[in-house]
């Protein structure tokens, strides 16, 4: 049946490319334009075309969502959160899909007042996201900001708490956050550039004025720079940041004084990434000076910022790298990894305590959570693993006593974390180098080659996955699938050498980093080649890619979401959003040297007439991160030249962008469609 559903076929509209003396033929270049009706028809051919080759699964697709959706506490809330008196909390009520944004004003017995009902703010759009909220020092007002596209261009809005109005202010095609100063009636904000969306500018806007008469406080002329702006957790400071791959630079200026003049912290330097904490006078500086790979702490007088003053208060170390920070009145918390896992460091500023929090496992994510009270005398972190749901946890700093204040709810009854199996396994890359894997799997199976696996990769900007907790892929779990996350070069995994290893001209390190993993765990006899599946999404969709160029005949099918497959084409065309800013990861291929490597790999550009896995393919027509039109030209082309009779599929959500539908559950639906994908190629359809 399936055989006589004919595949749409992209017309060829041949485009010449040229540069450094060699020219590329792009016959699909033309589906670079969201404007043009045939574009338009075509991607909807593409979706039919997807319809009705997975039709036979349509019901299986409804009991998977169903299924994921019972396992979901619906009328759920947050762990609340306090901060200038009021407690903050976000809560779902039963059938709806957007979050209700409410607050109790000192005492959580306190009446409830709801500050956002994005159900109802939801109501007349198709896609909606409440980007960021901002209350104003004195309680009174809340800057909020909106996107009814997906492509990140948010508008900010301020809402009268005390009336309910939402005021006259109105400020479009900005970043989605929001940062008052003291005086409660001066906001800050970045802009967006309406071509590339870069962030390139910093305004400053007064209650109630015309927005076009905001000042500019700070314009970004570096393309390969985005800027940004916040308070410091102290309230002390409105903090500028600028930053590329690579380099980072601040200003700062006295919260109590927004029509001042931002003082520069340390001056931009080739190579120096740096980021700032106010406390006590002083500021605290994680940063990678001298020779500092995986990042030290140093600290300065808040009126002698530059580079020259920083004092060293915990030195660099080979084998830590140091991810992050939360200061408190009394403690200082320290997030680092150590041989890929991530603990949490308490000093006391009295100097008499120095320890780590105990985990009592292997394969497990650690993260300090919202703490944004200064006088807090406990830490909120979140703990969870591949078997163990989510926990919010509250550590007293004097008793270290830990209260555990909401653990994940896995609905349906069916759920025993004792049912799994997790661990850590190491596969060697074929230049010698030990590549961590974690995985997940149903106890009992028989590692006999005979299990579905997917295996999963980021892999790209010093990005880390961490083995986390997810009620969905126990839909796979229970079926008889391994889930396998490669911690392959190209993330942080292991260190900053470890991003260091997998990016520019070391970028193949990932994915045959990545390939060596598939051979290791077929090898070990937890898979084999006729069952084993991967899976990645955006610069994971770039490996995606090329290791189906590289080694197709290892795997049996491919779900690549929202990839970045047309890497050449895009990274010499500065007008599309991000490209400028990625230069530092992928290299410039203005140079010579890094447009012919870049042209090795890109997935696009080394399509071959061969056989290819089965391939789902997904994307956003109004993706801001990777253009639609990358997976639809890499979809057609390969339509066209490979050999086999293997599904390929392209599913365009013509509503939504990088990140997908917004809806609490909608996102289930894409979910559905991606296991139905991998376990009808299993022969499983129950």
């Amino acid at each position: 049946m399936e055989k006589s559903i004919k595949a749409p076929a992209a017309v060829k509209k041949p485009k010449e490319l040229s540069i450094h003396n060699d020219v590329r033929i792009d016959n699909y270049y033309w589906l670079n334009d969201r404007d043009n009706q045939e574009v338009i028809d075509y991607l909807n051919a593409e979706n039919e075309y997807t319809n009705q080759v997975m039709q036979h699964t349509e019901s299986f697709q409804k009991d998977l969502f169903k299924e994921m959706k019972s396992r979901i506490k619906e009328d759920d809330t947050s762990v609340p959160y306090k901060l200038n008196g009021y407690w903050y909390l976000t809560r779902f009520e039963k059938g709806k899909d957007y979050p209700i944004y409410a607050r109790k004003k000192e005492s959580l017995e306190a009446k409830e007042e709801v500050l956002f009902d994005c159900n109802e703010m939801a109501k007349e759009h198709t896609y909606f996201k409440l980007g960021g909220i901002a209350i104003s020092p004195d309680n009174k007002l809340a800057a909020y900001t909106t996107d009814i596209v997906s492509r990140r261009q948010y508008t900010i809005r301020i809402k009268d708490l005390e009336t309910g109005d939402v005021l006259e202010d109105c400020i479009k095609n900005t970043t989605g956050s929001v940062t008052w100063a003291n005086d409660n009636k001066t906001l800050f904000y970045a802009m967006k550039d309406e071509v590339t969306l870069r962030s390139h500018k910093i305004l400053k806007h007064k209650l109630g004025a015309n927005s076009n008469d905001d000042k500019v406080v700070y314009f970004e002329e570096d393309d390969t720079y985005n800027t940004f702006v916040y308070k410091t957790k102290s309230k002390k400071h409105i903090v500028i940041g600028c930053a590329s791959t690579l380099s980072t630079e601040y200003r700062f200026l006295d919260a109590n004084n927004p029509d001042g003049h931002f003082k520069v912290f340390q001056e931009r330097q080739k190579d120096l990434e740096y980021s700032i904490a106010h406390y006590n006078g002083c500021f605290y500086i994680m940063a990678n000076c001298d020779g500092a790979t995986n990042f030290k702490l140093l600290k300065a007088d808040e009126n002698k910022t530059s580079i020259e003053h920083w004092e060293e208060v915990i030195p660099h170390r080979k084998d830590v790298l140091l991810e992050d920070i939360e200061i408190f009145k009394d403690y200082l918390v320290v997030n680092e990894r150590k041989n890929g896992l991530n603990k949490l460091r308490i000093i006391s500023w009295d100097d008499k305590e120095d320890y780590y929090l105990s985990i009592p496992s292997e394969t497990y994510t650690i993260y300090i959570g919202s703490n944004p009270d200064f006088d807090s005398d406990c830490l909120r972190y979140i703990y969870n693993s591949l078997i163990t749901p989510n926990s919010v946890i509250d550590y007293k700093f004097k008793t270290k006593k830990r209260e555990v204040k909401k653990e994940q709810e896995v609905l349906g009854g069916k759920f025993d974390k004792d049912n799994y199996e997790s661990k850590r396994i190491w596969a060697t890359a074929r230049d010698g180098v030990k590549v961590p894997i974690s995985l997940v799997y149903k106890k009992g199976i028989k590692l006999d080659g005979s299990n579905p696996l997917l295996q999963y990769a980021y892999g790209s900007y010093g990005s880390t996955i961490d083995p986390s907790f997810s009620t969905i892929r126990l839909s796979l779990l229970d079926r008889g699938f391994i889930y396998a996350i490669a911690h392959t070069r190209g993330s942080e995994y292991l260190g900053r050498d470890w991003y260091e290893n997998g990016k520019l001209l070391f970028k193949k390190k990932t994915f045959f980093d990545f390939i060596d993993c598939s051979k290791f765990l077929i090898e070990q006899k937890y898979t084999s080649k006729d069952h084993l599946y991967a899976y990645g999404g955006s610069a994971g969709g770039l490996l995606m890619g090329a290791i189906i160029n590289i080694n197709p005949e290892l795997y049996k099918g491919i779900l690549a979401a929202v990839p970045f497959v047309d890497v050449v084409t895009t990274m010499l065309d500065d007008t599309i959003p991000l490209t400028t800013g990625e230069y530092d990861e992928w290299g410039n291929p203005n140079n010579a040297e890094y447009y012919k490597y870049m042209k090795s790999y890109s997935p696009y550009d080394n399509v071959e007439a061969k056989e290819y896995p089965n391939m789902l393919v997904t994307t956003g027509l109004h993706d801001s991160q990777v253009q639609y039109w990358e997976p639809a030209k890499w979809v057609a082309k390969l339509r066209e030249i490979k050999t086999d009779s293997n599904k390929l599929l392209l599913h365009t959500d013509m509503d939504s962008g990088h990140g997908g539908a917004s809806g609490r559950f909608e996102s289930l639906k894409e979910i559905a469609l991606e296991y139905a994908f991998l376990l009808d190629l299993e022969g499983i359809n129950a």
